[in-house]
């Protein structure tokens, strides 16, 4: 089936990585920069109906929010950044607003598509398939396979995801291993569970971002995330720009982390 996606040389040139002159002008070190972010989206909905706007409205408004962050995070030089989308609890949401969210993921996956190219992103999916709908599948593997020689930032969407579902499937293949007698029990150390999550190969998260002031992880990255840092505001993913994305990172890089150690 021929790509919806344009060619490459028909793109216009993707921005330019930011000099380290221009990350000092920002407050920031290349040094101490995450590499890689996770962010929790929270608050379209509640943004949406404060304005008294429908809810679908906030997450529309939220998916402009995510190109311009994406943008931002890849001149930045951010290696990765983990986008929590929608969650294996969110089916509890109603079937309309259920349906919307599929549309606008389906569409997002068709009409970022050439940004993705653009801007040498590579990109995947980390989550269950089930319940997913097949246009949603489509364009997720449409995607995923444009971007796979593409060596910039690695733009991940965890969908229909929860992370007690990712450990208990790590788990179910830990012990499907041992029964086939590809594994020993004494074998199974941490790298060989952290093989078997969704995130195999993906470095851990360095920094968590949070919005709409919630201060809570809500089953994202459980295990990905014992070291992370985490930095929470009260604004509302719509509200989400640069200069606050840029305050997190000032935050990050003005912090001591000793991952169990003392200070030096």
């Amino acid at each position: 089936m021929a790509s919806l996606a344009p060619p490459a040389d028909t793109l216009p040139t993707a921005p330019a990585p930011y000099s380290p002159a221009e990350l000092e002008q920002f407050g920031l070190c290349a040094e101490r920069m995450p590499q890689h972010i996770a962010i929790i989206m929270d608050g379209n909905g509640r943004w949406a109906q404060a304005q008294g706007l429908p809810r679908i409205e906030g997450h529309q408004r939220g998916v402009l929010v995510v190109r311009d962050i994406v943008e931002e995070c890849s001149r930045l030089g951010v290696k990765q950044l983990t986008l929590y989308c929608f969650s294996s609890e969110n089916w509890k949401r109603p079937e309309l607003e259920l349906k919307l969210l599929m549309e606008l993921l389906e569409r997002y996956l068709i009409d970022e598509r050439p940004e993705i190219l653009r801007q040498n992103l590579q990109f995947s999916v980390i989550g269950r398939r089930e319940g997913l709908g097949e246009g949603v599948l489509r364009e997720m593997q449409r995607t995923t396979d444009l971007s796979r020689g593409n060596t910039g930032m690695r733009l991940c969407l965890a969908v229909n995801y929860g992370s007690r579902c990712e450990l208990v499937d790590a788990a179910r293949a830990l012990a499907e291993d041992v029964k086939q007698g590809r594994l020993n029990p004494e074998e199974i150390t941490e790298e060989a569970l952290a093989d078997r999550l969704y995130t195999a190969g993906m470095p851990d998260p360095d920094l968590v971002i949070r919005t709409a002031g919630e201060l809570r992880v809500s089953n994202f990255l459980l295990w990905q995330i014992s070291y992370a840092e985490l930095w929470v505001t009260s604004l509302c993913w719509p509200d989400f720009d640069r200069e606050v994305l840029l305050s997190a990172l000032r935050d990050f890089g003005s912090r001591n982390r000793r991952f169990g150690g003392l200070s030096s």
